[in-house]
């Protein structure tokens, strides 16, 4: 018995690998396939090559844009980091009222040991 997810990565294995050998047959075997079906002489094999080429090029050049402008979109809208310095300092300060803090708390208990 095979997971969901397995179920899922097998089914886009199968497609992935069907889209690629036809990709292939249709690039380098095309104009095989006009001559022996003459029916699908549609398109001269120079232009499904050309084609089957341009598209997968178009959407990559396309996702590469999409991928700059999303990382200038993040870095356009994100806030910038507080200075190092400033951080250094919070945790100096935080780290003086811990020890302010526990030293009024060690003496609470002294007053109350001596109240004893």
């Amino acid at each position: 018995m095979v997971s969901k997810d397995q179920a899922i990565g097998g089914a886009i294995l199968l497609v992935c690998t069907v889209v690629a050998i036809l990709y292939l047959v249709a690039l380098f075997g095309y104009s095989w396939i006009i001559t022996v079906i003459p029916a699908l002489n549609i398109a001269s094999a120079e232009a499904v090559q050309y084609w089957l080429i341009a598209i997968p090029v178009l959407v990559a050049f396309v996702a590469i844009l999409f991928i700059g402008a999303w990382i200038g979109w993040t870095m356009a809208t994100t806030p910038p980091p507080k200075p190092i310095e400033e951080i250094t300092t919070e945790i100096e300060d935080k780290k003086e009222e811990s020890k302010v803090e526990s030293a009024a708390e060690v003496a609470t208990e002294e007053k109350a040991k001596k109240k004893k």
